[in-house]
């Protein structure tokens, strides 16, 4: 994956992927904006503020899905997206308008809400009064949601004051009696009324402005109900109104009359709040709206200064709570020290109040180990936000500081600097024998006449941490990169300041790359491919679609420089998923990473082997930037290579795309907790036997027989690895993830989109209030026969819906399972292959489910 300067907004496009493949039942994440940082040369006696409000936060979202196996294809983030407030695994926040957030039926959460016959723009804006409020709380939260991305007429309609004033009174009536829960449907309230200073922040000319009468009205509403003795309870059914509660005092520009409100939520956390994912959600919603964002508000500022004891919250929450940070919720003990190094930014007393608790966190938390996340993102913010102090804090050179103490192993190999946290002087010797090896390949495969002239940045910077973990951890402050994602490559070779960086990390198990370093030849490829073959920065590079080039000659290098068998491309191979014409039309926004990655290593393989002519024509322009001429080089071509690259297709799945020499593949069988591994590896071209097996079984364990079983201590999805090697030496290694089970319990399903279910998989701790649906999907592969749906656990009443079509729901369903309770169980037999639709609707409040899928 390869990032250049100068790509502001591909980031939300990239991670949209191609829009047939997955269904869409949540709004699209994008950006999170936050406020600007302060300058180093500040006055310490001037607060530091953005220059205008942040827009309030949409709501919260399903984050979108991440792999490792893909990058990234974005500018260096800006200072302001980088060290962030965090949310949990799984979730996002929007924060701009999602015109594309209500597409047509199937696809529709708001076709699907049965509490209410329609949920439209107009069923809203034609309503006023006590029906507008009524219409409101019969509505489920998913359909109150939709209303976040109305624009023009509608959003006045809807959010003009006189409407927020209605639903604002009612909030104040229903809140002094909360209840704990969602019964009385006080939720949908709170929602509209976010959803309306949202849509009023995005659309203020047609929804018109909020004076003081609105802001006196939802303060009286919020003052009832922070007031109920009911706001304390520790469950996640409290938790999920009153986080939606303390956003909405962020959203109505209150923050600074509820401080005493966030230091009790956050003083009153302990770890028993953990069994209640909501209720830590409420405690983070503190932290990453009103305190991350406040400090723009000059009453906010005023009130800290005239009671900073909000700092000393914060400050202690840092430091008692970081047994959080080698857990799920480490984003809690983060985003206090985030919060704590950003107030110190607000400059006076402020500033000298919190100088000190600052420097306490940074001082007593290691920069590197299992807590090192604390001062990573403490630094981070102290820096940017009181730079003025960075001699004080020891963040002058935050970048240096990190590397030096993260990535200490160093050699130069030629005009490469390769730094490193684990690799062993071997290790080291290794990837610089590679690259250079790597080198004369690439320059004989695209046969360049030299270093395209004028451009900048022949010297690189390889930086390889030593798990995912840590680069997420640490590339995004010492680097600038966003770290959703398995490597990057940073560089603008228009810039005569810019220095190439390609940035990675080692994979857990043998892959099959020089000292284990994942991407290492993929990412080189793209450092040699912009000096060598495309003229321009990065924007200018993609201003045609060659995507397909950029991204498959990495591919395509990186496996044959190495003489490994891309054996997912060959898997693809034979299924014919898209002709030569389509792949040649591959962009950054429309292809995921089976139509980017493998399918770009099959169309620059088939190019270079049947037509390399056309690839030298299509490079003569690249080189010169005339993109639009590469470009009518292959989309002048049309159809008319599709039938032999099918052709073609057919003779790489059947063993021609193998490499020469040994490829590792296996089978799996799985009963329980024990898998059952049989080698299918080959010998390809060679007069040489396999001699050797060996597997590493993802627990710590590994084997040397060629076909072992292996019992696992525990239910989960584990990665199995088997290196072979052959008689002349040579290995290869391949790996594949294996879930097991034991005593019927599932593990938890890993694709990182929460609403994907799985083979043999479960998602635990699902929770609705009362009305509302929870939706999830699951792709059957073909040859599956039969799909069994359970769900057990928690407490409350939810019935289980099964549509094959559509997303299910109480009105739109061929199965069901409607007992009482939460245990809920259906089995759908003789499926075909694609994707099928599943939820839960709330007839009462429930929480702590878990729905698995077997198949």
């Amino acid at each position: 994956m390869r990032l250049r300067q100068s790509l502001p907004l591909l980031v939300a496009a990239a991670l949209a992927g191609s829009a047939a493949l997955l269904p869409t039942p949540a709004l699209a994440a994008s950006a999170v904006t936050v406020a600007a940082p302060a300058t180093a040369g500040h006055s310490p006696t001037t607060p530091v503020r953005a220059a205008a409000a942040p827009t309030p936060f949409g709501a919260e979202i399903a984050a979108p899905a991440s792999s490792e196996e893909m990058g990234r294809p974005a500018a260096p983030l800006p200072p302001a997206l980088l060290g962030h407030a965090l949310q949990p695994a799984g979730t996002a926040v929007q924060t701009a308008p999602d015109q594309g957030a209500a597409p047509a039926a199937p696809h529709s959460l708001a076709a699907q809400a049965p509490a209410a016959a329609s949920c439209t723009p107009a069923d809203f804006g034609s309503r006023s009064g006590a029906d507008l409020v009524s219409f409101v709380q019969g509505s489920t939260t998913d359909c109150v949601k939709t209303l976040y991305n109305v624009t023009g007429t509608d959003a006045g309609r809807i959010f003009k004051q006189s409407q927020m004033l209605t639903v604002a009174n009612a909030f104040r009536a229903q809140a002094a009696n909360y209840t704990g829960d969602n019964t009385t449907n006080v939720l949908q309230l709170v929602l509209f009324l976010r959803a309306g200073y949202y849509v009023q922040s995005n659309n203020a000319s047609a929804v018109g402005p909020y004076d003081a009468t609105l802001t006196s009205a939802v303060k009286a509403g919020l003052d009832a109900f922070l007031a109920s003795p009911h706001r304390t309870d520790v469950s996640d059914a409290n938790g999920s109104v009153l986080s939606e509660v303390l956003i909405l005092t962020d959203s109505a520009d209150l923050q600074a009359q509820y401080l005493n409100v966030y230091k009790q939520v956050l003083n009153s956390y302990d770890n028993s709040y953990n069994a209640f994912p909501k209720m830590v959600g409420a405690v983070n919603a503190v932290l990453w709206a009103p305190l991350w964002r406040a400090n723009w508000n000059p009453a906010y500022v005023s009130a800290v200064t005239a009671d900073p004891s909000v700092t000393t919250t914060l400050a202690a929450f840092a430091q008692n709570h970081k047994d959080l940070l080698t857990t799920a919720n480490a984003f809690l003990d983060v985003n206090a020290g985030n919060d704590l190094a950003r107030t110190a930014g607000d400059g006076g007393s402020i500033e000298a109040f919190a100088k000190p608790l600052v420097k306490q966190v940074l001082d007593t938390t290691p920069i590197s180990g299992a807590v090192g996340k604390l001062y990573v993102y403490t630094a981070y913010n102290a820096n940017q936000y009181d730079k003025a102090q960075c001699s004080y804090y020891g963040t002058c050179d935050l970048p240096g500081k990190l590397t030096a103490a993260v990535l200490p192993a160093t050699l130069v190999c030629d005009n490469r600097t390769i730094r490193a946290e684990a690799l062993s002087p071997a290790d080291l010797a290794t990837v610089c024998a590679s690259l250079r090896g790597e080198d004369g390949f690439f320059h004989k495969l695209v046969q360049d006449n030299g270093p395209i002239p004028g451009q900048y940045g022949k010297t690189l910077t390889l930086a390889v941490f030593s798990s995912q973990d840590d680069y997420k951890t640490y590339s995004w402050a010492i680097y600038g990169n966003s770290t959703d994602n398995g490597g990057e490559t940073i560089m603008d070779v228009t810039d005569p300041a810019n220095q190439p960086v390609s940035v990675m990390y080692q994979k857990s198990w043998n892959d099959g790359f020089p000292a284990n370093v994942w991407n290492l030849n993929h990412e080189y490829t793209h450092y040699l491919d912009n000096i060598y073959d495309m003229k321009g920065d990065f924007t200018t590079e993609i201003s045609v679609p060659d995507i397909w080039w950029i991204e498959g000659v990495a591919e395509y290098e990186s496996y044959a420089y190495r003489g490994t068998t891309d054996t997912q491309a060959m898997t693809e191979a034979a299924t014919h998923r898209y002709k030569l014409s389509t792949v040649f039309q591959n962009t950054y926004a429309n292809s995921d990473t089976v139509r980017t990655y493998p399918w770009g290593y099959l169309a620059v393989r088939y190019m270079f082997e049947k037509h390399p002519a056309d690839v030298r024509a299509m490079l003569g322009h690249f080189r010169t930037g005339d993109y639009q001429g590469g470009y009518a080089v292959y989309n002048g071509l049309g159809t008319s290579y599709d039938a032999d690259f099918d052709a073609w297709l057919n003779t790489c799945a059947a063993g021609a795309c193998y490499a020469d020499g040994p490829t590792a593949l296996f089978g799996q069988s799985v009963d329980g907790a024990t898998v059952t591994l049989t080698d299918k590896s080959i010998e390809s071209n060679s007069s040489a036997t396999l001699s050797s097996w060996h597997w590493t079984f993802g627990d710590g364990t590994s084997s040397d027989e060629r076909n072992p079983a292996h019992t696992y201590a525990a239910p989960g999805t584990y990665t199995v690895a088997l290196t072979v090697t052959d008689s002349a030496g040579r290995t290869a290694s391949t790996p594949s993830s294996v879930t097991v089970t034991t005593g019927g319990t599932l593990p938890t399903c890993t694709d990182p989109r929460t609403d994907a279910l799985g083979q043999n998989c479960s998602r635990p701790n699902q929770a609705r209030t009362a009305g509302a649906l929870d939706y999830f999907y699951v792709y059957l592969p073909a040859g599956t026969t039969t799909l069994k749906v359970s769900t057990s656990g928690g407490t409350g009443n939810a019935s289980l819906y099964y549509n094959p079509d559509t997303w299910a729901s109480p009105s739109a369903y061929t199965a069901s399972s409607t007992n009482p309770g939460t245990a809920q169980t259906l089995t759908v037999t003789n499926t075909t292959a694609g994707y099928r639709y599943i939820s839960l609707y709330a007839n009462t409040d429930f929480s702590g489910v878990t729905v698995s899928t077997r198949y």
